[in-house]
């Protein structure tokens, strides 16, 4: 069974930084790609990162507009855990983020983790 497990979310102020971690209970060399999504108070869930394994594309990573230049997205195999580095964090950030995975079509998500930015 496969379990994601976000944590590292906090309240920060804005231009602070955070790093969020999704541990995978399975190797995540399984997985074809995982991100990172959120979701704000009444706003549909975004695509915020993602990684691709090394088989299928060897770490070709993409961001949203949003935080291009901002956030960095890396993977470590050995820990079977994928991360997300957020810089210069904006009150636009706050959110729950959510770590997906994408195995065979089928899409395994963690329970989130909160992400205030806010003086």
């Amino acid at each position: 069974q496969v379990q994601l497990v976000e944590s590292g979310g906090d309240l920060v102020q804005p231009g602070g930084s955070l790093r969020l971690s999704c541990v995978a209970s399975v190797s995540i060399s399984s997985f074809s790609s995982m991100g990172w999504y959120r979701q704000a108070p009444g706003k549909q869930r975004e695509l915020v990162a993602s990684i691709t394994s090394d088989s299928t594309g060897g770490g070709v990573t993409y961001f949203a507009d949003s935080v291009k230049g901002r956030f960095t997205i890396a993977r470590d195999s050995a820990k079977n855990t994928v991360s997300l580095q957020m810089n210069r964090l904006k009150p636009e950030d706050t959110a729950v983020y959510y770590c997906r995975a994408l195995r065979n079509y089928v899409a395994y998500w963690g329970q989130g983790t909160q992400v205030t930015v806010s003086s």
